[in-house]
């Protein structure tokens, strides 16, 4: 009965603004874990993916990988992706929130558990670590970091695929003090108050070096928003994150800018209608880094 009530309480979460927010833990996550956030990290599964040329991972890792740890796992989609690429390997997802599926491959299974706690698991466990998407989710990188040195075996890679969503454009067909423009830089400054620094990418590679790591490599890609990229693919990309400020940005946006900026829903509601609208304008080619 203990843990039937254990488990009723993580999955039922706590709602918040119409959003329904994870429970588990004293970490204090940005982002909802509603229906409507599966589907929107299910999408940014397929479009980051198709991002990074059809790859989940650009580490090099052998294909006798054998025990792999995805943080933040989310719904848990490319840890089943993985599993069923690798079906060596054992793959374990971690996330606050209990929204994985039951059905999953044999050699997949999820943990509810914070990243930023102490690990349990054994020094030097794993082959492979990853995470897609922890922003606005960390509060010490660095710590973080070196939790994943510790337990990473020697020769074995972690890879972080960040978003820095402050946005851009080559052609000066962002509007400064527009809608995009200015949702960015506000997200950027709730993030910081809220202590989970958006900047945070920025800075991986060198606290990766500062831990003991080796051979470290960076690659900075543009994500468009929209579908104006000439490069097919790209223009995929662009669809898809085109729907996600479209469709998803309320998941971004309610729970940080009531929190950490004191706005009202409302006012939240009346920016992120222009954002919409501004997303959807196909003579603004805006993008930014992941």
């Amino acid at each position: 009965s203990s843990l039937t009530s254990l488990a009723s309480e993580v999955t039922r979460g706590v709602v918040e603004n119409g959003r329904r927010y994870h429970s588990f833990g004293n970490a204090e996550y940005a982002f909802p874990n509603d229906d409507r956030e599966l589907d929107r990290l299910d999408m940014q599964h397929a479009m980051q993916t198709l991002l990074l040329d059809n790859k989940l991972f650009w580490a090099p890792i052998g294909s006798d990988v054998q025990q792999v740890l995805d943080l933040g796992t989310g719904t848990g989609i490319w840890a089943i992706d993985f599993a069923e690429m690798f079906p060596q390997a054992e793959v374990i997802g971690t996330d606050l929130s209990a929204i994985q599926p039951s059905w999953v491959p044999p050699n997949c299974r999820f943990q509810i558990d914070d990243a930023e706690q102490d690990w349990t698991f054994k020094p030097a466990q794993f082959d492979y670590i990853h995470n897609r998407n922890f922003v606005c989710s960390i509060r010490d990188w660095p710590r973080l970091i070196r939790q994943s040195f510790s337990h990473v075996r020697p020769g074995g890679w972690v890879e972080w695929q960040e978003k820095h969503p402050l946005f851009l454009s080559d052609d000066d067909s962002l509007p400064a003090d527009g809608a995009l423009d200015t949702w960015g830089r506000t997200f950027f400054d709730a993030g910081v108050t809220f202590g989970t620094s958006p900047y945070s990418p920025q800075h991986l590679a060198d606290q990766m070096r500062e831990a003991g790591f080796v051979d470290v490599r960076e690659h900075v890609l543009k994500l468009p928003v929209g579908p104006w990229p000439k490069d097919k693919r790209l223009k995929h990309v662009g669809m898809f994150e085109m729907v996600n400020m479209v469709e998803g940005v309320e998941a971004l946006s309610m729970r940080l800018f009531t929190r950490a900026l004191g706005w009202s829903p409302e006012r939240v509601q009346l920016l992120l209608e222009r954002v919409r609208k501004e997303a959807k304008d196909r003579k603004v080619h805006s993008y930014y880094h992941l």
